[in-house]
């Protein structure tokens, strides 16, 4: 049985914006100030070291309910026994993906146009869970993400993904100006914004009040 999952302010981490503080203490902060999912993500990390920072990440949330999800290293999600694990398109299949985590774990998806959310929506019902649609804004956190589609354009595919039974979240330039500016999906997702903020905890708080 899948682990229940709020993605009303979902954190991505930045090793590099957590600077000295390390992630773990970011994200316990954060967690402090209204996170309710985490998603480990350290492009630059050895999959060692991946390994490490899920682990650290995940004794942190120990008992608090928050979900943790692993970018794209499916093989460190099993290892550490995540609650998930989030890939984009050019990562591995999610059908495959699914059937490598089996039923019980969260599966989350990248998708940045209408083809991107057609291909999630066409898969077997039960397969993805939430769709991470973006990015919102363009974002120097993920410069390849592709040009921003905007609040109206995250609104109609959240509508769709809506529609075919999976939860959204947007990303991409989310700070707590533009929070408000969101609409139609069941939550946000922001990297910078909390892990680059002086008081992650006032950072998450912020943004929960600003929604």
């Amino acid at each position: 049985m899948r682990p229940p999952f709020d993605p009303a302010l979902y954190l991505v981490t930045d090793t590099a914006l957590a600077g000295p503080r390390g992630v773990p203490e970011v994200v316990r902060a954060a967690v402090a100030g209204g996170v309710t999912a985490v998603q480990v993500r350290d492009k630059t990390a050895s999959r060692r070291e991946l390994y490490a920072l899920t682990l650290a990440v995940q004794e942190v949330l120990a008992g608090t309910g928050v979900v943790l999800f692993v970018n794209d290293a499916v093989d460190v999600a099993l290892l550490a026994g995540a609650d998930g694990v989030h890939v984009g398109q050019d990562d591995l299949p999610a059908a495959d993906v699914r059937a490598l985590i089996g039923p019980d774990r969260l599966l989350g998806l990248s998708a940045g146009s209408d083809d991107e959310l057609a291909v999630a929506l066409a898969l077997p019902p039960g397969t993805v869970d939430v769709v991470g649609i973006g990015p919102v804004w363009s974002t120097p956190t993920k410069p390849d993400a592709g040009t921003g589609l905007g609040p109206g354009g995250v609104a109609a595919l959240a509508a769709k993904a809506t529609a075919g039974g999976l939860q959204s979240v947007a990303i991409g330039g989310i700070d707590v100006q533009r929070a408000p500016l969101v609409t139609g999906v069941d939550g946000i997702c922001v990297v910078s914004a909390i892990c680059a903020a002086p008081d992650p905890a006032a950072a998450a708080r912020a943004l929960r009040s600003a929604r």
